[in-house]
C-alpha cells in the first residue's frame, strides 16, 4: 500500500471513529484480536476487583481481635458468620451471612519495605509487582487485556469504575502498548441521575447521517485497494469500530436507570452502591477485567468529607467526621469507619453484589477480589487513629471455583504480624493469572524485545483452588 493512502485511511479513522485508550479504535480491536490463545484451563472468564483504597483496617473488619488490651481494641465486636467458627466484626453483618461464598486471606503482607505509602501501595495492589523493581510493571488488568483480550467487542477490556480515588493516577501500562490502558468511567457521584460515561458515547459529528457518510467514504476508498492484504485484513476492525460507536449496548452497560428500583435499593443508596452495581453490569456485559474503586463524594450529609477513603490516621471511631479537636490532620476529610458512608455502605453493597452475581449465574465464572493496599496499625496512635501497616492485612475472594467458607492464614493476637501462611501481592496477582488460565512462565516483551517475566516467580494462593 502506498504510504499516502495509508495516511489518508488513518486520518479518516480519526475523524470517523474517535480513539479510546490512547490509540484508534480499530487499532485497539486489532491488538485485542492478536492476543494469545495459548492458555491453560481457565476457571474464571472475568475478574471483578473491589479496590477499597486508603488502607482498610483489618482488625475492624475481616480479622477481629477481641483479646487486645482495651486501649487499642476495636469497639466493633466479633460476630458469627454463616460458617461455624469463622468470625468477622459487626461492621460486616450482612456479608457475614454469605461467608460460605468467601475465602478471607488474613495473612497478607509486603515482603519488603518501600510500598507503605498510598501511591506505592496502590501501585503494588494494582500491578502485583513491588514498585521498587527495575521495570515499571503494568496493572494486572493491562496484562490480562494484552494477553487474552475480551469477549465483549463493544467495550474496553479493562475498565475502572469510576477511577477517581486518591491514587487513581497510579494505574500503569508500563512497557505494554497504549491499547492496554485502563478506561476510567469518571464520575464524582454515580448515584447522580445525570451521571453518564461521555467518553464512550458517539460525538455529534459521529452520529446519524454523518457517520453513515463516513462509512460510505471508507468503503469507496477501500474499493481502490481490493486485494491488498493490508487493507482487507483491517476491514473487520473498522467495521467493529463503527459497531462500537453505534451500539446501544454501550449505553445500556452503564445505564443505572434501567435497573429495577428494588435492585438499586439492594445495593444501597448513594455512590458506593451505584459503583458496585455498574461493576456487575460490566461483568454481565462480558468485560474481561473490571476494577471498582469508591471514594464517597462530599455531600450535604457529609460536611467536611472531602476524601472519604480508609486513611484513618485520626479518630477512626468517630461517629461522624474524623476532623475533631486535637486531630493530627492526617485523617482530615474522612468519617469514622463505622459511619454509613464508610463500612455501612460497603457491607450492604458487597453482600448485594455477591448475591446478585450468584443469582445471575455469573459468580461461578467471575473471580471477585476485595482488596486494599495495606492494613492499619494494631495499636491506636495519639490521635486515636491507626496508621499505615504492611506487616499484616486482609483481602477476600469469591467465585470462579474459590472454595468459600474458609480463612487462609492468620495474624497474631494483636493483628500486627502474620503468624501463619504469609502471602504477598505477587501471589495475589499470580492467583488472578492462574484463574484466567494465563501461563506465567512465558514472558512479555518490551519494545526493544527484552523479555519480562510478569509472574515474578510467585505461586498462586493454594487455598483458593
Amino acid at each position: 500500500m502506498h504510504p499516502s493512502a495509508e495516511m489518508t485511511r488513518r486520518r479518516l479513522l480519526k475523524l470517523g471513529a474517535a480513539g479510546v485508550l490512547g490509540c484508534s479504535l480499530p487499532e485497539l480491536l486489532a491488538l485485542q484480536a492478536t492476543a494469545s490463545t495459548d492458555r491453560r484451563v481457565a476457571r474464571a472468564k472475568n475478574v471483578l476487583v473491589i479496590l477499597e483504597q486508603g488502607g482498610l483496617s483489618h482488625v475492624d473488619t475481616w480479622d477481629p481481635k477481641p483479646d487486645v488490651v482495651s486501649e487499642h481494641r476495636s469497639p466493633f465486636k466479633p460476630i458469627a458468620t454463616k460458617v461455624p467458627g469463622m468470625q468477622f466484626t459487626e461492621l460486616l453483618a450482612k456479608t457475614a451471612r454469605l461467608a460460605d461464598k468467601l475465602a478471607v486471606v488474613r495473612s497478607m503482607r509486603h515482603p519488603k519495605g518501600g510500598a507503605n505509602g498510598h501511591p506505592t501501595g496502590t501501585q503494588y495492589a494494582l500491578s502485583g509487582a513491588h514498585p521498587s523493581g527495575g521495570n515499571e510493571m503494568p496493572d494486572i488488568g493491562s496484562i490480562v487485556s494484552h494477553l487474552i483480550g475480551t469477549a465483549c467487542k463493544y467495550l474496553p477490556p479493562y475498565i475502572m469504575v469510576p477511577g477517581n480515588h486518591e491514587q487513581a493516577a497510579e494505574t500503569r501500562t508500563g512497557f505494554l502498548p497504549a491499547s492496554t490502558r485502563v478506561f476510567k468511567t469518571g464520575g464524582k457521584d454515580l448515584a447522580d441521575p445525570d451521571w453518564k460515561v461521555g467518553a464512550l458515547q458517539p460525538r455529534g459529528e459521529n452520529t446519524g447521517t454523518t457517520l453513515d457518510h463516513r462509512r460510505r467514504l471508507l468503503a469507496s476508498m477501500d474499493a481502490g485497494f481490493t486485494g491488498r492484504s493490508g487493507v482487507n485484513g483491517m476491514d473487520r476492525f473498522y467495521e467493529q469500530a463503527f459497531d462500537m460507536l453505534t451500539s446501544a449496548k454501550v449505553s445500556a452497560a452503564f445505564n443505572l436507570h434501567a435497573e429495577p428500583a428494588a435492585m438499586r435499593e439492594k445495593y444501597g443508596p448513594g455512590h458506593r452502591g451505584a459503583c458496585y452495581l455498574v461493576g456487575r453490569k460490566l461483568i454481565e456485559a462480558g468485560v474481561r477485567f473490571v476494577t471498582v474503586d469508591t471514594r464517597w463524594p462530599q455531600t450535604k450529609d457529609t460536611p467536611g468529607g472531602g476524601n472519604l477513603n480508609w486513611d484513618h490516621h485520626d479518630y477512626i471511631y468517630a461517629k461522624g467526621t474524623c476532623n475533631l479537636p486535637g486531630a493530627g490532620g492526617g485523617g482530615a476529610g474522612r468519617y469514622g469507619i463505622g459511619h454509613w458512608c464508610m463500612m455501612g455502605s460497603v457491607d450492604q453493597a458487597f453482600s448485594a453484589l455477591l448475591e446478585d452475581l450468584e443469582q445471575r449465574g455469573l459468580l461461578a465464572e467471575t473471580l471477585v477480589c476485595f482488596v486494599t493496599e495495606f492494613g492499619r496499625t494494631p495499636r491506636l496512635n495519639k490521635f486515636q487513629g491507626r496508621d499505615h501497616w504492611t506487616d499484616a492485612y486482609s483481602i477476600a475472594f469469591a467465585g470462579a471455583g474459590v472454595p468459600g467458607g474458609q480463612v487462609i492464614g492468620s495474624s497474631d493476637r494483636e493483628g500486627g504480624f502474620v503468624s501463619n501462611e504469609p502471602h504477598t501481592p505477587e501471589e495475589y496477582a499470580a492467583t488472578i493469572y492462574e484463574k484466567l488460565g494465563i501461563d506465567r512462565g512465558k514472558p512479555l516483551y518490551t519494545s526493544s524485545n527484552r523479555p519480562i517475566f510478569f509472574g515474578h516467580g510467585a505461586e498462586p494462593i493454594a487455598g483458593l483452588f
